[in-house]
């Protein structure tokens, strides 16, 4: 047999690790090249990995839910395709069975004071999702190490952890009855103390006060699913990294809404594209930001890391809902033909559930639209590790007062408010609101004779 190992595929630079959402092959299975071999979740989308040979998959070494670091190997597959369907492969790895346990019985009303003794002494592996999770929730070493896990080698995977937070909530506080097999039921036995030298120092979890609200009276329980969850933790994570600050200010875009209404019949025809105002605001924004380059930076650490490429993300509804930011790629190298392309497939990719783990990647500057939703204006946070977030708010009638040669005159014009939260490490609040009034002027400098 000629074995090809089949490796956790790398899906951007800042992700690291995926879950296995589902195999669409098993052990025998006879598989093509580039066929789809199983769907993963990374913290940004949701993915199909292809087979990188043909053969027979021999084995799966992660079962569904598993948590896989990136490069590391998920199955194996006989190149040469000399097994048959029937014959026997190596199982998938599972949680070994547990072994019975004598009855256990409680001793009344023995309460006891301290967590319970963990039998490994706080060796078990834990993922950092795992970690990340238990500090969020505000579970404790000892605790965590109390939690039945049914991953590889026992350990506590994700759906273990959010199964438990889950049944967690909904139980009474009650004293802790200290049990012990019904053999033994008649004493408890401290456990003798261990030397100074042999002692584990506990690892440290964030902890974090968690707040249950009450589910008595007419109410409705709702999981949240697993995109909402990785955005919770993701708006939580921003807020402590970045001290948001938010400037405001409005646009005169009547020049805009005017040009669109004119030509957008005549661009669909020419180019198989309709023109919305996305692409439009995205040219505006790309060329303010080559005026602001700082805008368009990450920090690491001490130093700034200004980007060179401008990726613009745009903040795109789900069809559940959810939102996710794919990104338009070298934006500042693309006319409006070539934005309005962009913008048109990614966003149709987004409500079809047909993003590619790429299409979220790399982005350097988001765009949020809360004016599709009605709002006047936003204060939108920050999509880390960027620096600044743009939201752009309805479009309204409102009177205005113009300048005129005649003097002034009350006029109805188009307006836009515009909001841009940046992070305060690294942007003041003089270049915030200078990047944010100029892509304003930009707007209102909109030609409306432009040819397209």
């Amino acid at each position: 047999m000629a074995i090809v190992d089949l490796v956790m595929p790398k899906m951007g630079e800042s992700i690291m690790e995926a879950t296995v959402l589902k195999w669409h092959k098993q052990p025998g299975d006879h598989v093509k090249m580039d066929e789809t071999l199983l769907d993963i979740a990374t913290d940004k989308v949701d993915s199909e990995v292809p087979s990188t040979t043909a053969g027979v998959l021999v084995e799966l070494l992660y079962k569904v839910n598993d948590v896989v670091p990136v490069g590391a190997v998920i199955a194996r597959i006989d190149a040469n395709g000399s097994l048959v369907a029937a014959a026997p492969v190596a199982p998938m790895q599972q949680a070994p069975a547990p072994v019975p346990q004598p009855a256990l019985q409680p001793v009344a009303q023995q309460y006891q004071p301290a967590p319970p003794v963990v039998e490994n002494n706080g060796a078990r592996f834990y993922s950092p999702l795992v970690l990340n999770i238990a500090g969020k929730e505000g579970i404790g070493m000892t605790e965590l190490e109390n939690i039945p896990g049914t991953g590889n080698e026992g350990r506590v995977t994700k759906k273990d952890i959010l199964n438990y937070v889950a049944n967690r909530g909904n139980a009474a506080v009650q004293p802790v009855v200290q049990y012990q097999p019904a053999q033994t039921a008649t004493a408890i036995v401290a456990p003798a103390p261990q030397p100074a030298a042999q002692a584990v120092a506990p690892q440290p979890v964030t902890q974090q006060a968690s707040y249950v609200a009450p589910t008595g009276g007419n109410v409705e329980i709702i999981e949240m699913d697993r995109m909402r969850k990785l955005i919770a933790e993701h708006m939580v994570r921003s807020k402590a990294t970045s001290p948001h600050v938010t400037s405001f200010t409005e646009a005169d875009v009547t020049n805009i809404v005017k040009w669109r209404d004119k030509v957008k019949s005549g661009f669909e025809k020419k180019y198989g594209e309709k023109i919305t105002y996305t692409p439009i605001f995205f040219e505006a924004i790309v060329n303010c930001i080559r005026k602001y380059p700082l805008i368009n930076c990450s920090l690491d650490g001490d130093r700034i890391i200004i980007k060179k490429d401008i990726n613009i993300g745009m903040a795109t509804t789900l069809p559940t809902g959810n939102l996710i930011v794919p990104v338009i790629k070298n934006a500042d190298t693309k006319n409006l033909i070539g934005l309005s392309k962009d913008v048109n497939a990614l966003a149709n990719a987004a409500r079809n559930s047909k993003l590619k783990a790429d299409d979220t990647q790399g982005g350097t500057f988001t765009v949020t639209n809360v004016g599709t939703f009605g709002s006047l204006m936003g204060t939108p946070i920050i999509n880390q590790p960027q620096v600044a977030i743009l939201a752009l708010g309805v479009i309204k009638k409102r009177p205005m007062v113009l300048e005129t040669t005649d003097g002034d005159v009350i006029a109805i014009r188009h307006m836009m408010y515009l909001s841009l939260s940046y992070d305060h490490r690294i942007v003041d609040g003089s270049l915030g609101a200078s990047f944010l009034t100029a892509v304003a002027n930009e707007l209102e400098s909109f030609d409306p004779n432009r040819e397209f």
